[in-house]
């Protein structure tokens, strides 16, 4: 047989005793908001409140890693292990403009420089940057809808790197994200999350594994 079909992906489950001790250590916010948001997101990510790196400050901070390899026929018989970690950074601004934007651009930048150890077992890692803002501005909406943030380490042999953004203004019940950034999902509360969609996690895994 071909080793390409008998090959299978698989990603080792989240056990009942770890999905408790997540959710033990899970911070309260004083924001009602983040606080319900942060409820979409604690099974997938371990989340910390009023989170600082390099000078900025968040009013959340998760990070979501994720471990995907091919098999053949026996877990023991394993290989092409990739590595792929997505980091979420949350803050609430009085307004949102384009120098907003360009720190965040910046600041994700630098973390893949400091953060992305390049090796053929890394495959992706997201800096995903969301401001909850009073409102959109027209041209942030669209800076935000075309921004395109992934670079290729190496060509490509020691994976990629992107950096996402999104405006959520949760009043008016808007908000706009660039096409990676799909945990955006997780901050429209003002809309379910049907049970017959693919769970935010199997999105964010399919998606960093392109």
């Amino acid at each position: 047989m071909d080793d390409d079909e008998s090959a299978t992906e698989s990603r080792e489950p989240t056990t009942d005793r770890q999905a408790d001790e997540r959710l033990e250590g899970v911070p309260d916010w004083d924001d009602e908001y983040v606080d319900r948001v942060s409820d979409r997101l604690l099974h997938n990510y371990d989340l910390e409140k009023e989170y600082t790196v390099d000078g900025e400050r968040f009013t959340l901070y998760g990070r979501m890693d994720l471990v995907s390899k091919k098999q053949f026929l026996h877990p023991a018989l394993s290989i092409a292990e990739h590595e792929s970690t997505e980091h979420l950074f949350v803050r609430r601004v009085d307004r949102v403009d384009d120098r907003t934007l360009d720190r965040f651009v910046d600041l994700g930048e630098r973390l893949a420089d400091e953060w992305i150890e390049p090796t053929e077992e890394h495959f992706a890692t997201a800096f995903t940057f969301v401001a909850i803002a009073p409102s959109i501005p027209d041209s942030i909406r669209e800076r935000v809808a075309e921004f395109d943030g992934r670079t290729m380490l190496k060509y490509g042999f020691h994976g990629h790197y992107e950096i996402n953004l999104a405006v959520v203004a949760p009043d008016s019940t808007d908000l706009v994200a660039s096409d990676n950034a799909d945990v955006a999902t997780a901050f429209r509360l003002w809309e379910p999350i049907e049970s017959d969609e693919p769970g935010l996690l199997g999105r964010l895994s399919r998606r960093l594994r392109k």
